[in-house]
């Protein structure tokens, strides 16, 4: 029994000559490794082991390529599970928070437009050197038979009646009632509206009356007057009530009836209450934002050239012409009387 045990024991087994083959072979491995890795930083791409496996790549392109097609519509399938068996918290929790970056979205458009009207105003108020102070729309009007709105500034804050009232875009109107923290303001396009007003160009002066619909009409503006479509109309000053020059609208019809003394124009304004939230409450005018004697002399030119032609049509025996004229508000007292007056 002694010898038996002696003999297995002084021989190699089976397992000790298996692991000293699988050390060799690695330690082959990675000397033939870092020996190609040398021949490759050595060679570069140009050498055989570059060659060798750009060909690799060649012949095993259309394998990876078609590879990835095959797993495309596993992936997609993979993502369709996940967002199917996320849970209801999960969901909930990404629904609120879209609303809430919705929320905040229509909050920072509503800022910006604010901040885009004020700085409209504050440009006007520069521009023509406005003694103003800043008010907002809170209401419109009570009733449909007139265009008013509501501002809220009063009598604290130095508001009276008769002050223009100006959005960025242009004149809307004109306080016609006042409380302590209130102001009640009538529109440019109601009825009972006019404004001295004249034409940017020409500088012809007449009369902007407000209408039963949201357009104005530019009167006591002579039939050989230069008006065309497109024409700006501003504020003439006259009468101390408006600033002399601020925009009012924009000519889109003249018409010049056979035997009228006056042409008919019509005048789209430039502000819309319904559009405006901010305006300036016009306090005070400067001398400079007065009609100069200047001005006035050349409406009462106009006032008088506008009654001689009308007189002539009268010794012509035109009685269409002196209706006309009458219809038009043409007569020398009443065209005098106008020019001057406010709304």
């Amino acid at each position: 029994m002694p010898l038996s045990g002696s003999r297995r024991s002084s021989g190699p087994t089976l397992g000790n000559a298996r692991q000293s083959g699988g050390g060799g072979v690695l330690a082959v491995c990675a000397i033939l490794s870092i020996a190609l890795f040398t021949v490759s930083c050595r060679t570069g791409e140009e050498g055989p082991l570059g060659t060798v496996r750009g060909a690799f790549q060649t012949i095993t392109s259309p394998v990876r390529y078609l590879g990835a097609t095959l797993s495309m519509p596993f992936q997609g399938l993979g993502n369709v599970v996940t967002n199917l068996t996320a849970d209801q918290q999960t969901l909930s929790e990404l629904k609120a928070e879209n609303e809430q970056l919705r929320a905040r979205n229509v909050e920072l458009e509503e800022a910006a437009q604010s901040v885009e009207r004020l700085q409209g105003l504050l440009e006007l108020q520069d521009v023509n050197n406005l003694q103003s102070t800043a008010a907002h729309i809170i209401s419109g009007a009570g009733d449909s038979w007139s265009s008013t709105v509501t501002i809220d500034k009063g009598t604290t804050s130095g508001v009276s009646v008769g002050m223009p009232v100006t959005s960025a875009s242009g004149i809307i109107g004109q306080i016609v009632e006042c409380g302590p923290t209130t102001s009640t303001v009538r529109l440019i396009t109601d009825e009972s509206s006019s404004v001295s007003a004249m034409l940017q160009t020409s500088r012809l002066q007449g009369m902007l009356d407000g209408t039963v619909g949201d357009q104005l009409r530019l009167s006591l503006i002579p039939t050989d007057g230069e008006v065309s479509v497109g024409d700006v109309v501003v504020t003439s000053g006259l009468g101390g009530v408006f600033p002399k020059g601020l925009p009012l609208g924009e000519v889109t019809s003249v018409e010049n009836s056979p035997g009228a003394s006056y042409l008919s124009i019509v005048v789209e304004p430039y502000a819309h209450a319904e559009n405006n939230e901010e305006v300036l409450v016009i306090t005070s005018l400067t001398e400079e934002q007065q009609a100069t004697e200047e001005d006035i002399a050349a409406a009462d030119a106009q006032d008088t050239a506008g009654a001689s032609a009308a007189d002539a049509e009268g010794d012509d025996g035109s009685s269409d012409g002196e209706d006309s004229g009458s219809e038009d508000g043409s007569s020398s007292d009443d065209a005098a009387d106008d020019y001057g007056q406010g709304v």
